[in-house]
């Protein structure tokens, strides 16, 4: 069975190569179509997901692979075993808008659990990575990475994390019953991210999301020592039924809450 090192590292490579065709696309943004859930598509997730797809078929053969764009033909088992999840870009509509806050997203589920992921953002030339037993990293534009952690939060002056493109009223309330000394707006998987770099405490999610849009910062903030749970307080499991998540809670470790 492969390493998680392993995995990592392939994982790596396609996501560098998949930014570079995405900043291509960026620069050069043409046809948006729109999928069956009314949710915009590009040409660059369309190119990214088959370099993905391409390069883990390559390296792992024998690993499942789920994508956004090609979920509707795959079904797994969340029970037992090891699959890819996979979102080329997470945030198309930041990407369309040029918010630069678009991510490129790979995870490994182990047995329901995400237990290594990599999150890139390429407009903003930050790299994150984080798997079970190995820590989690960011790398920056010179190619050294740094390990991160998530930091010691103060629930008397919590920094709330949130969706530029989704925050709802269910937010707004969390927001306004704790104890919040400053909320930062970012969109797509970085959410977690900012977390698990020690720049945030706490992401609360009142709205739909599907597996492949957290998978890979679940795994990157639960490798620098946050914790991801429904809003009851129970683990999800990925590899559901039509891959739809709970709404959900991501915080570091010690974010008190109400």
């Amino acid at each position: 069975m492969h390493t998680l090192d392993e995995i990592i590292s392939i994982s790596r490579k396609l996501c560098l190569e998949g930014g570079k065709i995405a900043m291509h696309h960026y620069g050069n943004l043409e046809k948006i179509m729109t999928k069956a859930d009314n949710s915009p598509l590009t040409a660059a997730d369309l190119a990214v997901d088959e370099i993905i797809v391409n390069g883990l078929n390559k390296a792992f053969p024998e690993i499942p692979i789920i994508t956004e764009e090609r979920a509707a033909n795959h079904t797994v088992s969340h029970s037992t075993g090891r699959f890819f999840l996979i979102d080329p870009i997470d945030g198309t509509k930041e990407f369309i808008n040029k918010s630069n806050e678009f991510t490129i997203n790979i995870a490994l589920i182990e047995d329901g659990t995400p237990v290594a992921g990599m999150v890139y953002a390429p407009a903003l030339k930050r790299l994150f990575w984080g798997a079970k037993n190995l820590g989690a990293f960011e790398e920056n534009s010179e190619g050294s990475a740094d390990a991160i952690s998530v930091r010691d939060t103060n629930s008397d002056a919590l920094i709330v994390v949130a969706s530029r493109s989704h925050l709802n009223a269910e937010t707004e309330a969390f927001i306004e019953k704790n104890k919040v000394v400053s909320v930062k707006n970012a969109g797509s998987s970085l959410k977690f991210c900012l977390i698990a770099a020690g720049e945030a405490d706490i992401y609360p999610r009142f709205g739909p999301t599907m597996e492949w849009d957290i998978a890979a910062g679940h795994a990157v903030l639960a490798a620098a020592g946050g914790v991801v749970h429904t809003i009851d307080g129970d683990p999800i499991s990925y590899g559901q039924k039509h891959y739809k998540s709970p709404f959900f809670i991501a915080r570091t470790a010690s974010a008190k809450y109400f």
